[in-house]
C-alpha cells in the first residue's frame, strides 16, 4: 500500500479541516474505536487545527497541526485507520492478532500474511469477523509489526489454513512510516 509512498510525489492537496468536519471526524472515530473515547482529546485537542492530505490513489491521511499524521483511509471508505506510531503510543485502539517468529521478515517487507502464520503454535488469533480492521503483532515482540484488514474471519482462517488471512496496509519502515518532518 504504502511501499514506495513519497510526500513530494503522492500528495497532491493539504486543507485545513472546518470544525464541523473535526467534531464528525471524532464521532466517526468514536464509532469505529470504541476504546478511543478517553483519550480522543489527546490525539485531536479542541485547540488544534488537524488537516486532510489528500494523496494519489484514492488515500485520505489526517494530521494535526504539525504535520504529524494520525489516521488514513481510502477515499471510498467510510472508516478512518489509525498509523502505527499512533497505535504504538495507545495500543489498545486496535484488536490484535499475533503472528508467528517465521512471518516477522515477511511482514516488515509488505507481504500479506497467510493463514498458516496465523495458525502455528507461536500465533494467537482474537474472534473477529471478515473485514476488520487489526494490528498484527508478532510472537515475541511489544508493539505493532504492522496494520492489516482481515481477509477472512478468524473462525474461517482457523479452519481453512490456506491463502491470504490479513492483508497488510500499512507496516514499519513503509514509506508512510519514513515520513520525518510531516506534511505541511
Amino acid at each position: 500500500m504504502f511501499k514506495k509512498f513519497n510526500e513530494k510525489d503522492n500528495v497532491t492537496s493539504v486543507t485545513q479541516l472546518r470544525n464541523t468536519d473535526v467534531k464528525r471526524l471524532k464521532q466517526r472515530l468514536q464509532q469505529d474505536f470504541p476504546h478511543i473515547e478517553p483519550i480522543l482529546d489527546e490525539i485531536l485537542p479542541k485547540k488544534d487545527t488537524p488537516k486532510l492530505v489528500k494523496c494519489q490513489e484514492h488515500i485520505e491521511l489526517i494530521t494535526d497541526s504539525t504535520g504529524q499524521a494520525l489516521f488514513f483511509r481510502f477515499r471510498d471508505s467510510p472508516s478512518y485507520i489509525p498509523l502505527l506510531r499512533l497505535l504504538h503510543k495507545y495500543p489498545f485502539i486496535l484488536r490484535p492478532e499475533k503472528v508467528d517468529k517465521g512471518a516477522i521478515r515477511f511482514v516488515l517487507s509488505g507481504a500479506n500474511i497467510m493463514c498458516p502464520g496465523l495458525t502455528s503454535p507461536g500465533a494467537k488469533l482474537c474472534d473477529a469477523p471478515k473485514d476488520s480492521i487489526c494490528a498484527v503483532m508478532a510472537e515475541g515482540k511489544e508493539h505493532a509489526l504492522a496494520i492489516g484488514l482481515l481477509k477472512m474471519s478468524t473462525q474461517d482462517i482457523q479452519q481453512i489454513n490456506k491463502g491470504v488471512g490479513i492483508e497488510t496496509l500499512h507496516y514499519l519502515n513503509d514509506g508512510l512510516w519514513t515520513v520525518k518532518q510531516g506534511f505541511k
